[in-house]
């Protein structure tokens, strides 16, 4: 599993999400067992149906959602203060913000004035999706930062510029969550920076999935918890500030639930709280996909022989002598951590810690007995006298 730059890695957020796999219908049960967290709003259902089809069960809780500045009035201004500048460099961040920023000033008959300004300004553009809109348009980029992140792009305006920008006009569309220190760096060689604002990140309101979200990483019952940019990270760990559990949320985390980002840019707060996200080389929601079923693949199936047969265990779901059933989130982590054994005993401190923060052993010998009772053979568990708890593999 695994703060810089933040904001969407690739857009608002990334596209084409599900498109059909190479092998077909073949991806079925790839991620059946598996339980996944979706933080991202925009193009979610995307993700969601790409992870399902796996075989995966989703839990969606957008913690941010996209909405309009001000009725556009705000992005208007934005428009006209542009329109007068006549920038002499236009950084473009986003495809979604470009298409909707033209898009508004189409409709507020600013469309043409708009077009000339940019097309007289050299444009820089932040990756594929961004120049794809731009091109769209009928405007030309000079450059664009091939690694897809805004540091890398205002890197690329200034060596241009030969380090300094000093007296020129530089536009630059912001990301719904702004890089200030980005702007800072433009500021500081010299330029003179007109910012529009085509969309903004706001927390949703009369919405309890986050909440729900975040009990589900504290208890575990997540296999992997998903984003799609730095924003939505940010407000899951605001959020278990507010709630009291954000010691309890990083702690699942870092040892039960793995974190996968779009990209090093929603990485990167991810990074900065201690963790480790799973970044796939391309920084495409299709990529991500991918990359969570390799890497829960990897780890899907354990197996070892028992008396009541062979045992299975494959994301969240247990599969004793051919029987499948899904255990509760404390339960699945006692099983598991004894199926790892192999049949060795797991001393009880061991197993106590897992399920209690004051490693009680009451609190243990109850969880021992409630995964009991969800087995099929309550025999499965064996207690070693005065030393743990252990798998009762069969012998030879």
């Amino acid at each position: 599993m695994s703060a810089a730059a933040v904001g969407p890695d690739r857009g608002a957020a990334p596209e084409n999400a599900g498109s059909a796999p190479a092998d077909g219908g073949a991806i079925g049960g790839l991620l059946r067992g598996f339980r996944v967290g979706v933080t991202s709003h925009r193009r979610s259902q995307d993700l969601i149906e790409a992870l399902e089809r796996r075989g995966a069960e989703v839990l969606h809780a957008p913690v941010l959602t996209i909405a309009p500045v001000d009725q556009d009035q705000g992005l208007l201004e934005d428009t006209r203060r542009t329109i007068a500048a006549q920038p002499d460099l236009a950084v473009i961040t986003t495809a979604y913000g470009m298409r909707r920023w033209l898009e508004v000033a189409d409709a507020a008959g600013l469309g043409d004035a708009l077009q000339d300004s940019l097309s007289g300004a050299s444009l820089y553009v932040r990756g594929p999706k961004a120049r794809g809109a731009v091109r769209a348009a009928g405007l030309a980029d000079v450059g664009i930062a091939n690694d897809e992140t805004t540091s890398t792009l205002v890197d690329l305006v200034l060596r241009d510029a030969g380090g300094r920008l000093d007296g020129r006009r530089v536009a630059v569309q912001l990301h719904g969550y702004t890089d200030r220190g980005q702007l800072d760096r433009l500021r500081e060689a010299g330029a003179e920076l007109v910012t529009v604002t085509p969309y903004r990140w706001v927390r949703p309101e009369g919405d309890d999935r986050t909440e729900a979200l975040i009990t589900a990483v504290c208890e575990g019952a997540l296999d992997v918890l998903t984003f799609t940019s730095a924003p939505a990270v940010d407000a899951l760990f605001s959020t278990a500030h507010e709630l009291g559990v954000y010691r309890e949320l990083i702690g699942s985390l870092r040892r039960r639930v793995a974190t996968a980002a779009v990209g090093p840019v929603t990485a990167a707060p991810l990074e900065a709280a201690g963790l480790s996200p799973w970044i796939p080389e391309r920084y495409r929601m299709g990529a991500l996909v991918k990359l969570v079923t390799d890497n829960l693949e990897r780890r899907a199936v354990r197996s070892v022989e028992t008396a009541a047969g062979t045992v299975a265990l494959r994301g969240r779901a247990v599969t004793v002598a051919g029987s499948e059933l899904f255990l509760a989130p404390a339960a699945m982590l006692l099983f598991r951590t004894l199926l790892d054994a192999g049949g060795a005993v797991v001393p009880r401190e061991t197993l106590a810690r897992l399920v209690s923060p004051s490693a009680s052993n009451h609190a243990l010998d109850m969880a021992v007995n409630r995964l009991r009772g969800a087995l099929p053979d309550p025999q499965l568990v064996q207690t070693v006298v005065k030393r743990g708890y252990r798998l009762r593999v069969a012998s030879g």
